[in-house]
């Protein structure tokens, strides 16, 4: 098909369908998408971040949301394409309450797949391009109060003489990114972080830790890292970039400071959150409260018998610093996903003798091979092309998590091919490989269970040469003064035990510090409800309970890596701000709190 064509069939299908939503027709409208169809949207219809699936998914859902919704002004925002007989065209539109964007992707006349997602509020748009504010005003005031001054007044007043509106529990990456959403929205926000400086949640890291990512796919909003920044960011420069952020952006942002406890008052709608701050106990009393602790909540450790016995150290992975005072000693390191292998390199390189041991199989995958096959729309050549981390976002939003699976199949199927020596290298050196239970790999793999995966960035390699030794396929029965001895006899001397053994759900941080009752209305966090170990059913279509609303009214969770942090920060910042200004927000669907 070519391109003018397949713009007059996507044009065509644009305004059937917005003919059909203006009319009411919910009927008409149905029927312009095929029996296997989904509709991904963010906010702009169902005030929730939601994905239908099927006919009578859609059609329940507008029967329920056009009213409040009353999109219009459908229309094309540039030519359609068309692959494979899909023809995909991109599109803006408006509601009552904003504006949106979205893409469309039709089989055969009709719709496949569905996106739309809400780009800003109506009157409360953030002040940027020609809107930006004025600033200093040329002129004699002797009233006048400086940049800095301001700046001071509304850091010692908010909090003290006037309450934020939202409070974010948590000042890393997602944090810092939310934060900066409301900053510009106009939304009243405090971020707590209970480390001395904005970024210590990286440098406090061991000391080899690197992103394993890309910088094209880790900007934050607003200001991505300049053209001179390494690809791979180390931990330490990833730190600073962080607390020149929080800076330079100008966030309200409380270092040293822990909640102790949070609860809230269904009657006047408010939160009460207890921080301690220097020394003393600050209240807080915000409308909203977002935990932006990381994907997941606090450490987990599985249980080892005989640990009062052992006569060495144990530790989390979340305690481990530095390896080099484990310098010439033995060191066990149980698991074998990201954290296991960077541990592991970093006691290595440290002149530990290293055993890793594995529980379950690995996906593993190489850097380069996952930067030119996985990462191409976030690459210095995509840019080139014009595809900015903006669009490429987009293009990934717009895929179903439904959808997900065939395409990351066909990858991983080519992956394993074009590295089979590898693999058969590190299968030989008795590590387990596997990608995962439907063979989907890393990405599926990571939204579904956030566990059990690594790109290499080297430890691959010292498993291979033997530099890492690997114990796998045995179970850990009892530990011993010395070491720990493994159900099938055998024992392994250690001098220290180091436990990259996971994390649980955000929801458990909530059991923390408001209460279990709350954390249960709730339910956990991250996961898709696949049926996989680890995630449990039923299907939730999109990640459980992030960044939307959930059970527990005014509690929000935001969250993931830099890539989802920096995505998904805007769709929290627009729910809570139009909360703020009284937007009505009708949500549809059900709140993900499965178990």
């Amino acid at each position: 098909m070519h391109e003018n064509s397949a713009t007059q069939t996507a044009a065509a299908w644009l305004g059937a369908f917005a003919k059909a939503l203006e009319t009411k027709d919910v009927g008409a409208a149905t029927d312009l998408f095929l029996d296997d169809c989904y509709w991904r949207d963010l906010l702009a219809f169902t005030w929730n971040i939601k994905t239908l699936e099927g006919r009578a998914s859609i059609h329940d859902m507008l029967v329920a949301a056009l009213d409040s919704a009353r999109p219009t002004g459908w229309r094309l925002t540039g030519e359609a394409t068309s692959e494979d007989g899909l023809v995909e065209a991109w599109f803006s539109f408006e509601t009552a309450a904003g504006r949106g964007e979205g893409c469309l992707r039709l089989r055969n006349g009709k719709c496949r797949t569905l996106f739309t997602a809400l780009s800003d509020l109506k009157g409360f748009e953030e002040k940027a391009g020609t809107s930006r504010p004025i600033g200093v005003r040329h002129k004699a005031d002797r009233a006048r109060r400086t940049w800095s001054e301001e700046r001071r007044r509304e850091e010692d007043g908010l909090g003290r003489t006037h309450q934020p509106y939202c409070v974010v529990i948590g000042g890393g990456q997602g944090g810092i990114a939310l934060g900066a959403r409301l900053k510009q929205l106009g939304v009243p926000a405090i971020v707590l972080e209970k480390n001395a400086r904005a970024g210590d949640s990286w440098r406090n890291r061991y000391r080899s830790l690197v992103l394993h990512d890309p910088v094209w796919y880790d900007h934050l909003p607003y200001i991505p890292f300049p053209d001179h920044w390494p690809v791979f960011t180390p931990k330490d420069k990833m730190g600073d970039w962080l607390e020149m952020y929080a800076r330079v952006m100008e966030l309200n942002y409380w270092t040293s400071s822990t909640c102790t406890k949070a609860s809230y008052d269904a009657n006047e709608k408010l939160w009460t959150v207890e921080v301690y701050r220097a020394g003393e106990t600050v209240v807080l009393k915000p409308q909203h409260l977002v935990f932006a602790t990381g994907a997941y909540g606090p450490p987990k450790m599985i249980p080892l018998p005989g640990a009062d016995n052992f006569s060495g150290e144990i530790l989390h992975s979340s305690q481990y610093t530095d390896g080099r005072r484990f310098g010439g000693k033995k060191v066990a390191v149980i698991g074998a996903a990201s954290s296991g292998h960077d541990v592991s390199v970093d006691l290595w390189e440290s002149g530990a003798e290293v055993t890793m041991i594995q529980r379950s199989p690995t996906t593993v995958v190489k850097s380069d091979t996952l930067m030119e096959l996985a990462f191409e729309i976030y690459s210095e050549a995509a840019f080139a092309r014009g595809t900015t981390t903006q669009k490429a976002d987009m293009l990934v939003a717009s895929t179903p998590f439904a959808l997900m699976p065939e395409g990351q199949k066909k990858l991983y199927d080519h992956i394993r091919k074009r590295d089979a020596a590898f693999y058969e290298r590190l299968a030989s050196a008795g590590f387990a490989l596997d990608f995962g239970e439907d063979e989907t790999g890393l990405m599926m793999k990571a939204y579904r269970t956030g566990s059990g995966y690594y790109i290499d960035v080297g430890a691959s390699e010292l498993i291979i040469d033997g530099e890492i030794k690997v114990r796998s396929g045995v179970s850990i029965k009892s530990l011993t003064p010395r070491g720990i001895l493994f159900d099938d006899g055998s024992e392994l001397a250690a001098d220290a035990i180091v436990c990259c053994t996971g994390y649980q759900s955000m929801h458990e941080t909530v059991a923390q510090l408001v209460s279990r009752a709350v954390a249960d209305k709730v339910g956990p966090c991250w996961g898709l409800g696949s049926g996989v170990r680890g995630d449990p059913g039923p299907w939730q279509g999109d990640p459980r309970n992030m960044w939307k609303p959930t059970a527990q009214e005014a509690l929000w969770f935001h969250g993931g890596n830099l890539a989802l942090s920096r995505f998904y920060s805007k769709y929290v910042a627009l729910q809570i701000k139009a909360r703020m200004e009284g937007t009505p927000t009708p949500v549809y669907g059900a709140p993900s709190n499965a178990v």
